[in-house]
């Protein structure tokens, strides 16, 4: 099993998710990251405070290779997460671009 990720890639995993929100999804106040061993819990928060769980990404040992699972909106009071799965058909995937 992979370790947990090094604080390096912990920095830049939430500098690029950062980036991405500002760039994409302009109304998010923050993205909040967290980490219990191999995992990080990504949240959106909105202006009003309002938290949204986005996905949980699993580190594997790489800091361009994530595997994940998105939260479905139906299910933020259940805490079901339904499995990432690529156009490859594999539960994970290499960061595309810079």
């Amino acid at each position: 099993m992979p370790k947990p990720p090094p604080e390096s890639t912990k920095i830049s995993l939430r500098q690029r998710l950062t980036q991405h929100a500002h760039t994409r999804w302009p109304d998010l106040a923050a993205v909040n990251v967290r980490y219990r061993g191999v995992f990080a819990y990504v949240d959106g928060q909105l202006p009003d405070a309002t938290v949204l769980p986005l996905c949980r990404l699993r580190y594997n040992g790489s800091a361009s290779i994530w595997g994940f699972a998105i939260y479905l909106a139906l299910s933020f009071a259940h805490g079901f997460e339904w499995p990432g799965v690529m156009a490859s058909g594999v539960g994970w995937g290499r960061r595309v671009g810079g």
